[in-house]
This record gives C-alpha cells, sequence and structure tokens, in this order.
C-alpha cells in the first residue's frame, strides 16, 4: 500500500472516530433565565452558584450526554424579556429545558412557549399559587406562598397573638402571602386589624409602619423582597419603636434573606420567620453545598433559597434524564419529573405527582446572632402536608 494511501486511509479513520466522539457525547441544553443584573442581581447570583455548585458536585454529564447551561440575564422583573429570551431559547438555542424565573410574572411570561414548543420549565424561585397548573410542562423545585405562610401563622397564634397587621409586597406572591396569613390566622381565631399592599421595590416603609403603630396589632407579618427593601422595612420597624409598644415582626424568610443578614445586622435581631431553608440547616449535604458555594462565590458568601432551588432545580433535570436515558422529549420527562423524591440542602423533599410542585418541610426560625455572625436558627419544624 502506498503511503499516500496509509495517510488518505489514516484520516479517514480519525474524522470517523471523531464524529463518533461527538454523537457519543450529545449535549443537553438549558436555558436558564433569571436576573444577573439590576436591582435583583443577587438573586440571579444565588441561582447561578447555586446551579454550579450542583455541576462542580456532580459533573456535567447525565445519562451519557453532556449537560451545558445557558444563562440569560432579564435585568430584574421583567416578564417580557423573560418571554423574549425563552422564545430564542427554544427557537435558536434549541434548548431541551427552560429553567429559572425569579419572579411570578416572568414565570407566567415564559409559559405559554414551553407548553407550546412542549419543552419542561423548571422553576427554581416563582412562587405564586399554582404557579406549575399554567403550564403542563412546568414543574417547581422553589416553593409556594401559599404552603410556606401558613405555620408561622399557627406559630404566632400559639404564641400568644391574637390580632395582626398584613404588610405585603403589591404582586402575585404578595398577594398570595396576605390571603394565605389571613386565612391561617383567622382560622386558628385571630383577627386581622389592618392590611396594606407596597411597591415591590419601595425603601420607604414611614407611612406603612405608622398605620401598623396606630393599630397596635400584637404582630405584623410581613412579606416583601430582600435586596434593599427588606432591610428598608426593619430599619424602620426599629425606629418607630414598635417592639416597644408590644408589637412583635414576624415573616416569610424574605425579610431576612441569607445575603442581606449583615446590612440588616441588630435590627433583625429576635425577628422570627417560616422558610424551607437556612444556610445554617443541619445536615451533611447542606455543609457540603455551603462549602462548594463559598468556593463559588468566597468565604463570607450565604447561599439562600434560590441557590438551594436552583442546586435542586439540578438534580431533578439529572434524575429525569436518568429516568429517560437521556431521552429529551418534553412528554417523557415530565412524567419523569413526577413524583421525584430528591435529598435536599434543606432536607427531604418530592416533586408532586399531580401538581408537579414541590413538597418539603417548612422551618421557623429565629434572627440571632451565633458565634458571632448573623443567622436564621431554625427551631421548629412543620413537616410536609401536615
Amino acid at each position: 500500500m502506498s503511503l499516500l494511501k496509509h495517510c488518505k486511509l489514516a484520516l479517514i479513520a480519525g474524522a470517523l472516530a471523531a464524529a463518533s466522539g461527538v454523537h457519543a457525547e450529545e449535549v443537553v441544553k438549558v436555558g436558564l433565565i433569571t436576573a444577573l443584573t439590576g436591582p435583583f442581581a443577587e438573586f440571579g447570583q444565588q441561582m447561578q452558584a447555586g446551579v454550579k455548585a450542583y455541576q462542580a458536585m456532580h459533573g456535567d454529564t447525565v445519562a451519557g450526554k453532556r449537560v451545558e447551561v445557558i444563562f440569560k440575564d432579564t435585568g430584574g422583573a421583567n416578564p417580557e424579556v423573560a418571554k423574549r429570551h425563552a422564545q430564542e431559547l427554544v427557537v435558536r438555542e434549541k434548548a431541551d429545558f427552560l429553567a429559572g424565573f425569579v419572579f411570578t410574572p416572568s414565570a407566567l411570561a415564559a409559559a405559554p412557549v414551553a407548553t407550546q414548543a412542549k419543552v419542561p420549565m423548571v422553576v427554581m424561585n416563582a412562587a405564586g399559587e399554582n404557579l406549575p397548573s399554567r403550564s403542563p410542562y412546568m414543574v417547581r423545585t422553589s416553593f409556594e406562598v401559599t404552603t410556606t405562610v401558613p405555620p408561622i401563622a399557627k406559630w404566632a397564634y400559639r404564641e400568644g397573638a391574637r390580632t395582626a397587621y398584613v404588610i405585603a409586597a403589591d404582586y402575585a406572591p404578595g398577594l398570595d402571602a396576605e390571603k394565605a396569613f389571613i386565612k391561617a390566622f383567622e382560622a386558628e381565631g385571630g383577627k386581622i386589624v389592618g392590611t396594606v399592599r407596597t411597591p415591590i421595590v419601595t425603601v420607604d416603609f414611614s407611612p406603612y409602619i405608622m398605620r401598623v403603630k396606630d393599630a397596635k396589632p400584637d404582630v405584623v407579618f410581613a412579606f416583601v423582597n430582600g435586596g434593599d427593601v427588606a432591610p428598608a422595612l426593619l430599619k424602620e420597624f426599629r425606629a418607630r419603636k414598635l417592639e416597644a409598644d408590644g408589637i412583635k415582626l414576624i415573616g416569610t424568610g424574605d425579610i431576612v434573606d441569607e445575603p442581606i443578614v449583615d446590612v440588616i445586622g441588630e435590627n433583625g435581631v429576635g425577628v422570627v420567620t417560616v422558610y424551607p431553608y437556612s444556610m445554617h440547616h443541619d445536615s451533611d449535604l447542606n455543609r457540603q453545598f455551603v462549602e462548594q458555594f463559598q468556593k463559588l462565590r468566597g468565604k463570607n458568601a450565604r447561599p439562600a433559597i434560590m441557590a438551594t432551588a436552583a442546586y435542586d432545580g439540578m438534580a431533578a433535570i439529572y434524575e429525569a434524564l436518568k429516568k429517560t436515558q437521556g431521552d429529551t422529549d418534553g412528554a417523557k420527562l415530565i412524567e419523569a419529573f413526577k413524583g421525584l423524591e430528591l435529598e435536599s440542602p434543606r432536607g427531604h423533599m418530592r416533586i408532586d405527582p399531580e401538581t408537579r410542585d414541590v413538597v418539603q418541610n417548612q422551618y421557623i426560625r429565629r434572627f440571632e446572632k451565633v458565634d458571632g455572625a448573623y443567622a436564621n436558627v431554625e427551631f421548629e419544624t412543620f413537616e410536609a402536608g401536615k
């Protein structure tokens, strides 16, 4: 055989081998839509770190395929931008999954895209009521306000509160939180003496806190977002000396979000909240997760529910792909998601097969200083489904 022919055969063999290698490592694309810039950039960066932590701990391949995550920035609470990103990810990028979604309006805007394209959509933060019902291709790994809120209402009544005032951000989850608290507190025998809805990004709580002060409730329940908003609420609560009037502040974990505990500082000490996660949750997996998160974002970084739910969203995607043996057919993947059981940094969780929503424990936590650092310390557990 001539040297030239030998070389040609070698080149053909090499090309076939390369083609075989490309085929063997097919790519599964996850299009993750979140807020990486703007007033809620920390939320998106938490989500991004949660995804990267999962892949650092578990690898970037599953069922013989490499999982590639494509991040898209909404710049904040921008539903139309979220919808446009979803369309581009499905049409141009050929994404096999849509994921992320910091805010409920963004998830609602993208839901029809997932439905039409038959692409599974994994919600990693948006907490609106019955959200997965808006698309047969949607699952959620974060939490739902209406199941998170009732435990704090029950706890407050049990601790002696008989009257309450509600402060809620004026958008879907805030309204859901308001409704859920009122329903649960009144069911226990409590009385609501006032409610007020605040702009989602306001940092001026003085008029609202004065209304609370005048109403003289036993507790004020608050649902507002982190960022600059929650610290402003707590600062005003302390400045107006409501606690001296016998009024206690309670709420969801959003008002003492992990990344802002140092900003809140002494203003948060003693505040009791309910949430499905604290970075101080006592488990080996959570300690490993926190360690990996801090490798990615710095030794003083603090993972919040957005990071945990993103970690679990990736876990759910990997488990679904294992079940389908790498098949990315949307209908098959949605069936694979149903009933998934996962061990999470927050504890055991599952995806309800009927609602495609997360089922998990809720923890009552107190904002305290532990070993010189501020922490949300879990002290009571309301078990999933109870």
